[in-house]
């Protein structure tokens, strides 16, 4: 089965209209997505506004930069680290 993908405005929309009072099974009918995507979308988006939802989305690339500027500098550094323990030994 094909997986679609949703944006996460649609996400926002449609849990808005689940608290609005449309029963999830109707949801999950209307839009085409299972039951257990439309909980994993709550757990993770609910009560959140589309402003809030943009500032999510900026702060996780956010970290996902500094992660890996965080693990290049430790590879960095454990280089470095080599290079002063081998010329501690020779000498």
């Amino acid at each position: 089965m094909k997986q679609r993908k949703y944006c996460e405005g649609q996400i926002v929309r449609t849990l808005q209209e689940a608290e609005a009072g449309v029963p999830v099974v109707e949801l999950v009918r209307k839009y085409g997505f299972s039951q257990s995507a439309f909980y994993r979308w709550r757990a993770k988006y609910g009560g959140m506004e589309a402003s809030a939802l943009h500032k999510l989305k900026m702060l996780e690339e956010e970290n996902r930069r500094l992660k890996k500027m965080h693990a290049e500098l430790s590879l960095g550094h454990a280089a470095l680290r080599d290079v002063i323990g081998k010329r501690a030994e020779a000498c």
